[in-house]
């Protein structure tokens, strides 16, 4: 098989003799170094992806990930609905009304958004149902006043399923005695837990007991979506609000919660390029063993030269050899990362049950979540193997300057 004379001598050079074992022990270094930093990456990088994703599921899984409102409370609700629905990106959607007021139960106050949804319909736009750890959304009923509480809010306020609370309403009533708040008994029948902040702020109840506290009967204030692509949230808003009348108008995701995903995006990037200077150590390695090579064969490329070796030919055996390294490492690292991304999960939940140490209580998932991003992969690998291509050129440079009469004058 036809193979240039500087790939089978560079290829050659990457390869131990008995008395070069301390420069391939170098030069596997670099590589080793190479593959974990490559590893390291792509596997937290994977992490963060599957955190990022469970904190999307959740939070944009309670709170509406787009929403229909009106000016004036809507009768008509189930037409809305309907026009939603027939929307091209809208999944689902089901009526709401929120309102803003404050709990208290066992003299503990506390602030929340009372949302006020139609049971049935609301299973289908959000993953309430799912996290309910007592109690279910079936029972709130109309004219029952129930609610459900978060967990985090039932622990601050000291109640549990089947316990009354009272909510305050920031709308003052004036009266014989003066003026007073609005209040309402509750009765608490039905706690979730979703493991994120929305625990300590929503509280739900049907939608027709919201229209009586805020005096509109059965209407509600809009509808909230259930997209497809929650990226395209605010053009399908836009699509549907061309089909309605002026007086409706509409919101979505990135106005409510756009900064927090910011947040995690930004912290994403910064921790990417922290990493990715470990990468850029790891190939700059790649430098000091060529250097050591490049010293150490100074007679052999003398030698190659009195043959008619050309300077450029020197400096591609050295490049080949160095381009070996970067991908030997870049490619091991790559398949290193791909393993731990789809198996670090299960290798924490093993090390839990052996240790019995719970690494995750303090967060919202009780356990690693991974997502492996193709698109990680490759950006990640092609950045280290530039860096390790880049760190061949200047011993490349030095080797193809070396002079043959210089390097052979004390051998």
């Amino acid at each position: 098989m036809f193979k240039p004379l500087s790939v089978f001598i560079g290829l050659r050079y990457t390869r131990a003799r008995r008395r070069e074992r301390f420069i391939s022990f170098m030069s596997l270094s670099s590589m080793i170094g190479l593959m974990l930093g490559v590893a390291v990456l792509i596997t937290v990088l994977s992490v963060m992806n599957g955190f990022d994703r469970e904190l999307k599921q959740r939070i944009l899984g309670m709170v509406p990930q787009a929403t229909i409102t009106s000016s004036e409370p809507l009768q008509n609700w189930p037409k809305l609905v309907q026009i939603a629905e027939s929307t091209e990106g809208v999944i689902a959607a089901a009526p709401m009304t929120q309102v803003q007021g404050m709990l208290t139960a066992n003299g503990q106050v506390s602030g929340a958004m009372i949302t006020g949804i139609e049971p049935t319909r609301e299973q289908r736009v959000s993953i309430l149902h799912d996290f309910m750890v007592q109690g279910s959304m079936a029972t709130l009923r109309d004219g029952d006043f129930g609610i459900v509480l978060g967990q985090q809010l039932a622990n601050s306020l000291g109640v549990a399923v089947g316990d009354p609370i009272t909510l305050v309403l920031p709308e003052a009533t004036i009266s014989a005695a003066g003026v007073i708040p609005r209040f309402k008994r509750f009765t608490v029948t039905g706690i979730f837990k979703v493991g994120a902040e929305v625990d300590g702020l929503l509280a739900y109840v049907h939608y027709a007991d919201a229209g009586k506290l805020l005096r509109i009967g059965s209407k509600v204030q809009g509808v909230r979506l259930k997209v497809d692509d929650l990226f395209q949230a605010r053009a399908i808003n836009e699509r549907l609000l061309a089909k309605l009348p002026p007086f409706f108008y509409g919101n979505d995701w990135t106005q409510t919660q756009g900064s927090l995903f910011n947040a995690i995006k930004m912290e994403k990037t910064i921790m990417s390029l922290l990493l990715l200077l470990i990468v850029a150590v790891a190939a700059f390695n790649i430098v000091s063993s060529l250097v050591m090579v490049v010293n150490d064969k100074r007679s052999d490329i003398a030698i190659l030269r009195t043959l008619g070796a050309t300077p450029r030919m020197i400096q591609r055996i050295f490049l080949v050899q160095g381009t070996a390294i970067g991908l030997g490492g870049t490619l091991a690292g790559m398949l290193l990362g791909v393993t731990l991304s789809l198996t670090v999960s299960d290798l924490a939940a093993f090390y839990e049950r052996v240790s019995g140490v719970h690494l995750f209580d303090a967060y919202f998932v009780n356990y690693l979540p991974t997502e492996l991003v193709i698109s990680d992969v490759v950006w990640v690998s092609i950045t280290a193997f530039i860096l390790s291509f880049l760190a061949t050129l200047y011993p490349a440079y030095q080797a193809g300057r070396v002079q043959p009469a210089e390097a052979l004058r004390y051998e």
